[in-house]
């Protein structure tokens, strides 16, 4: 009996070893487990504290930019916004308004990459506002002769270039008098008009290497020119900076000499003449770089050229423009109660106001400062080009621009409403590019 008693004792004994064995596994895994999982939650949890701690630092940068706080992120701030400034004024007129700065020697230099001030509200160019002759480049085909212009030498065609259509200048000779002529039936005779304008977008991929212009056409008015003879023919010449002519003194766009005209990056630049019986004035951009009280001879008809005569350069040109002057604005509004311009431009298809027109609207508000009891209708009209109701909320839209300008400029607002019309009312036709841009106008009607 005992025997079975200790025998019995030792089997429970056993098997309560057993369990406890298997209980002291499940707590071992249990256990394993529980340690993992708190690993986990450390490492999440350091995790966590070094995401926190980098975002913390991103957003303290960021404010200390915006506060201005440090001088080195200021730095780096400044030399981005700067950076961000240069990209997007190259998309813009890429001409170079050199600012002096002194080298290690103390000498006085000119750096080549600064861009000018453009100050168009001073702009006092007035275009002629009846067209003769008008060249936009529009519907020419690439690589071929431009269709609204004759040949006097060298070679010239159609291409596009930085986006746009342009008149191309591939050879010039060493004389100067390669160029092209307007295409007009009367080319053989006195063209301009006592007071006329001529305006054109022209590329300087050198600002050294220019434009020349004969005031006579070289190909169809030999009978015109004294004598026959080369040193007889009077020309004007353009540069990026500059401009002069035959016996003429050079005149140059503001902050810019002899001695650094040359300093200045590729780009375009906007050329405008206006001529009054014999007095002749020259821009540059917005700037007026020539102003010649006696001309002493007749301009009878033009012929553009880009001289270059070592071929290494070439010219383009674009938006090319000749108007008969008019009488002054405000006579004309006198004798018919509005005056009509079509200097005023717009970007195509949009209601964007062009730089050049600031001569026309800066004439207008001058009118208005000095004859307070003047109130205008500002109408906008356009070509036939497109479709009806665009054309009527283009004019719409593009006199509504130009009120908003006028009230920039210190005109109040209620002397001044505006209205469009549209290709209701054109003044010319609408199947040549002179007529078209004739109806491309804004009026100025009193109320």
């Amino acid at each position: 009996m005992k025997q079975k008693i200790a025998v019995t004792l030792l089997f429970m004994m056993a098997i309560l070893n057993c369990h406890a064995q298997i209980d002291l596994n499940k707590v071992v895994k249990r256990s394993t487990k529980k340690a993992e999982r708190n690993v986990e939650n450390r490492v999440e949890k350091r995790i966590d504290k070094g995401v926190d701690k980098s975002l913390d630092a991103v957003e303290e940068g960021i404010d200390d930019t915006v506060k201005g706080d440090g001088k080195e992120k200021k730095q780096d701030s400044d030399k981005k916004n700067v950076k961000d400034s240069e990209e997007k004024s190259g998309n813009e007129n890429k001409n170079i308004k050199p600012q002096e700065e002194e080298n290690k020697s103390g000498e006085v230099v000119q750096p080549e990459k600064q861009k000018p001030v453009l100050e168009w509200a001073k702009y006092d160019f007035v275009p002629g506002t009846e067209i003769i002759f008008e060249d936009n480049q529009v519907g020419e085909q690439n690589g071929e002769f431009p269709s609204k212009w004759d040949l006097a030498g060298g070679a010239a065609e159609n291409a596009m270039f930085d986006e746009t259509g342009v008149i191309m200048f591939l050879k010039t000779n060493s004389n100067g008098l390669d160029g092209i002529v307007p295409l007009l039936k009367n080319n053989s005779e006195d063209y301009l008009p006592e007071e006329f304008t001529l305006e054109f977008d022209a590329y300087f991929e050198k600002p050294a290497i220019g434009y020349r212009l004969y005031l006579f056409d070289t190909k169809n008015q030999r009978n015109l020119d004294p004598g026959n003879n080369v040193s007889n023919r009077y020309y004007l010449r353009f540069y990026q900076n500059a401009a002069d002519g035959k016996d003429m003194t050079k005149g140059y766009y503001p902050g810019f000499t002899g001695a650094n005209e040359s300093k200045c990056q590729p780009g375009w630049r906007h050329i405008a003449l206006s001529f009054n019986k014999r007095a002749l004035k020259v821009y540059i951009d917005d700037a007026r770089v020539l102003n010649i009280p006696n001309l002493e001879i007749n301009p009878v008809g033009l012929t553009l050229c880009f001289h270059n005569p070592s071929g290494t350069y070439k010219g383009f040109v674009k938006n090319i423009r000749i108007a008969k002057g008019a009488v002054p604005l405000y006579d004309k509004f006198l004798t018919d109660g509005k005056f009509i311009t079509t200097g005023i431009r717009f970007d195509v298809n949009k209601s964007v106001i062009r730089p050049e027109s600031m001569g026309t609207i800066n004439y207008v508000v001058k009118m208005m400062q000095d004859h307070p009891e003047l109130k205008f209708s500002v109408e906008g009209h356009t070509d036939s080009d497109g479709e009806e109701t665009s054309n009527l909320r283009l004019s719409e839209s593009r006199a509504g621009a130009v009120v908003e300008k006028m009230t920039a400029l210190g005109i109040s607002r209620d002397r001044l409403t505006s209205k469009g019309h549209g290709e209701s009312k054109p003044l010319a036709g609408n199947d040549t590019p002179e007529g078209k841009a004739q109806n491309r106008r804004v009026e100025f009607v009193k109320f």
